[in-house]
């Protein structure tokens, strides 16, 4: 039996350690979030000048940097680097803050990827694809409708729309960044992964770590999450091309002709299902 001395130092020893193990994970964190806030920035602005058919909302494959740091670093280094990074590229864009970037895109993108790294804690392969289809569909949508309610008709008063054309043409930006992130999502984000738990397997979460070294990806839900979104979008195209829907979608969106919503819907549609069925004949082989 070691005397009440020797228990009193292993005690402080341990409360050393601990307190250590904390600071070292706390510098960690920050750093993520710094990281990720810088990358995120600098991917943005590199695509920030193509414009979504409306003219306004940008395409953004960098996506994938959030989406990586909510997977390997958790809810909060992703959601606040990812608030950042696009507040940085948004502004440095412009020339000065701003405000559609603040009212709009900043808390967009915080509850997209505190929500993506929140449902990936538990990690698997099948969560990271729920977490990817909820949080794209969410979270831009709650963007779109926040960048023309509050900052184009409240802020700057250069909309007037009634609260269903506002939600329709926020549907329709939620639709065009669905379809151009989705892709980049599965297809680039997975591999990060991967590569840094088998690079850097110390500062990967252990399920993360199993789940990247030992698992593939479902073929089975990921072609399905490629392939479900592809087939509505054909249907929503040819309702546009047949039914009322169309002149509705044109009026409401503020474009003369239905046709470039229409090249929208078919070109989305059909890249989203091809590529979910190579996915699956490529896994099969």
């Amino acid at each position: 039996m070691g005397s009440s001395d020797e228990y009193e130092t292993s005690v402080e020893d341990r409360n050393i350690m601990s307190h250590f193990s904390l600071e070292k994970t706390a510098t960690l964190r920050l750093t993520a979030t710094v990281m990720c806030a810088i990358l995120y920035a600098g991917g943005s602005y590199m695509t920030a000048y193509i414009p979504s058919p409306w003219g306004f909302g940008q395409f953004r494959p960098a996506v994938v940097v959030p989406a990586f740091f909510a997977v390997i670093f958790g809810p909060a280094p992703a959601g606040l680097g990812a608030a950042l990074g696009t507040l940085i590229a948004d502004s440095v864009k412009h020339g000065t803050l701003y405000m559609g970037s603040l009212l709009a895109a900043v808390p967009g993108n915080f509850i997209a990827f505190y929500l993506f790294g929140y449902m990936c804690k538990k990690f698997s392969w099948g969560r990271f694809v729920a977490a990817t289809n909820v949080t794209l569909t969410l979270a831009n949508f709650v963007t779109a409708f926040l960048y023309l309610y509050l900052f184009k008709q409240l802020y700057l008063q250069t909309l007037e729309l009634s609260l269903m054309d506002l939600t329709v043409l926020s549907l329709g930006l939620t639709l065009w960044w669905f379809v151009t992130m989705l892709p980049f999502v599965f297809l680039v984000t997975p591999v990060l992964i991967k590569a840094v738990a088998h690079s850097f397997p110390s500062i990967v979460p252990v399920e993360v770590k199993n789940s990247s070294l030992e698992q593939d990806l479902p073929s089975y839900t990921f072609t399905l999450s490629l392939v479900i979104p592809g087939a509505v979008l054909l249907i929503l195209g040819l309702a546009a091309t047949f039914t009322p829907l169309g002149a509705f979608l044109a009026s409401t969106n503020k474009i003369l002709t239905i046709d470039p919503f229409q090249t929208l819907l078919y070109g989305s549609g059909v890249a989203l299902l091809s590529m979910g069925l190579y996915s699956y004949r490529r896994s099969r082989a």
